[in-house]
């Protein structure tokens, strides 16, 4: 898996946070029909800094497993401090890249990737097809994943709007597709899974006060890129501090797809 480009700054952990408690409101059935259940061992592939993960081992409780995977150094050491502070002791984490993680084949129930296909452009079909096989005959890979053209924030602004258009353009110079929410179902069948779910939604959230885009924790990497400049950068900056100050929060519109497929007994 490439390095990690989003900043892993106290906001983005934050991001991740919010996002793996929505999941879990939102997603749960799903979960449980895919063979996330008390007692199940669970691959959490490209897990980031482990907020999913967290929540997954409260799920299998004391007698499953979370088996937690990411490419970077960095996130490695973030999700284990997230496991530790979240007294989750059925959690382990490991540094691996999503299509070829060092799991066994036909060693876990289920297997979560979110939000990782976005951002291996190329490598979708070999993520996937390296999941189908680590699962065991009756279990599931489950996919979350995004339709990057339809994010957008209510009231608008015209900097941060500028910051979403930058950071996705900084994804298709690396050859990344933001729209491959669309292409899950797809995927899981061309990796000989029989197609359980898949669904599309908004989520609609009010944005909380210091929430901060992807884009913005991609900054670095865009700036390296030469996709923004030092200007670029301080204008979003002083655009997000405004959305901080409004009284009334601005809506976050994100469409979102999930999938499940599983492999055949």
């Amino acid at each position: 898996m490439p390095g990690y480009a989003l900043r892993l700054s106290d906001d983005e952990r934050g991001r991740y946070r919010f996002m793996a408690e929505a999941a879990l409101r939102t997603e749960r059935e799903h979960w449980e029909a895919a063979g996330i259940v008390e007692g199940a061992t669970v691959a959490d592939v490209g897990c980031g800094p482990g907020a999913i993960s967290a929540v997954l081992a409260g799920l299998v409780g004391d007698t499953g497993r979370v088996l937690s995977v990411d490419g970077d150094p960095e996130t490695v050491a973030a999700a284990r401090e997230t496991a530790e502070l979240a007294a989750a002791a059925n959690v382990t984490v490991t540094e691996g890249d999503a299509a070829d993680t060092g799991l066994d084949p036909g060693s876990v129930d289920a297997v979560m990737i979110r939000h990782v296909l976005a951002h291996n452009g190329g490598r979708e079909e070999a993520i996937v097809q390296h999941a189908a096989s680590l699962v065991r005959p009756g279990g599931s890979v489950y996919l979350v994943d995004i339709e990057g053209g339809g994010v957008h924030f209510r009231p608008s602004d015209p900097d941060v709007e500028h910051l979403g258009a930058t950071y996705a353009r900084w994804h298709a110079e690396q050859g990344n597709d933001l729209s491959v929410g669309l292409r899950l179902a797809e995927l899981l069948e061309a990796a000989g899974l029989e197609v359980t779910h898949f669904e599309g939604r908004f989520q609609i959230v009010k944005a909380p006060t210091g929430m901060r885009p992807p884009g913005w924790a991609a900054r670095d990497a865009m700036l390296a890129s030469g996709v923004a400049t030092a200007d670029d950068v301080a204008r979003w900056a002083v655009a997000l501090e405004r959305l901080d100050g409004l009284e009334e929060r601005p809506t976050l519109f994100a469409p979102l797809f999930t999938a499940s497929g599983r492999r055949p007994a």
